[in-house]
């Protein structure tokens, strides 16, 4: 007849309930899997020397940016999270081709520019987007990439910190606004279950059944611990 071990009983009931002071802790630390998804209007330039039209998403806004005579502008619209996973404009988006009818003038540069709408997976509800265009815009010497877009696309809008928000009226409305992860097809970090509530960086509805699940296995441990030394 083998002897019974109460020493061993409580170290074991000791390590159950460690386990279930720490376990829920480490998993509500736990940040989210995915960044959250924008939808809005990427600026991208042509890579500098390049020669297969490689797009280089732009270091400076519109409003800052500078181009030279002979330069190659782009803006997508897009939902995204950041620059890395950025859509890059579609089609072709040579110089010569897009300025070909545009004269070169003393004091004014050409800046050719390629706007492509998105897909209508990244339009806002209701919204269409329109064709991809091209357009060759003739300004100032000293005129920016927003001076270019506004000779050739308008309307433009634009928020109070400067964000460019619509290119030819598109889209009617919003401006980078964040999106779900339905809306975005998938793309965006919120799931059905953060519009009710789990997504303002509290516990899921799965984290908080599985911190039950410990608790009911911790209580389990200690009443059976209790049991044996009963």
């Amino acid at each position: 007849m083998s002897r019974r071990h109460p020493g061993r009983g409580r170290l074991t009931v000791a390590a159950l309930l460690t386990a279930l002071l720490t376990l829920p802790a480490a998993l509500l630390a736990q940040g989210p899997a995915h960044a959250a998804d924008y939808r809005y209007w990427s600026f991208w330039q042509r890579g500098e020397g390049s020669s297969d039209g490689a797009w280089v998403y732009a270091t400076q806004g519109p409003s800052i940016a500078r181009p030279d005579d002979g330069d190659v502008e782009g803006f997508r619209f897009a939902v995204s999270a950041n620059s890395g996973s950025a859509e890059k404009p579609r089609g072709a988006a040579d110089f010569d081709a897009i300025c070909a009818d545009t004269p070169a003038k003393d004091g004014q540069k050409r800046v050719a520019l390629v706007v492509d709408f998105g897909t209508p997976d990244d339009a806002p509800g209701g919204e269409q987007p329109p064709k991809r265009r091209t357009a060759c815009a003739r300004v100032d010497s000293d005129g920016t990439t927003a001076d270019a877009l506004a000779a050739v696309a308008k309307p433009l809008r634009y928020n109070s910190s400067a964000l460019l928000c619509a290119i030819s009226g598109y889209p009617k409305q919003g401006c980078g606004e964040q999106v779900s992860g339905k809306e975005s097809g998938g793309k965006g970090d919120k799931s059905e279950s953060a519009k009710d509530g789990d997504g303002d960086g509290g516990p899921s509805v799965g984290l908080l059944a599985g911190v039950a699940a410990i608790v009911a296995l911790g209580a389990a441990a200690v009443w059976q611990a209790r049991r044996r030394r009963g």
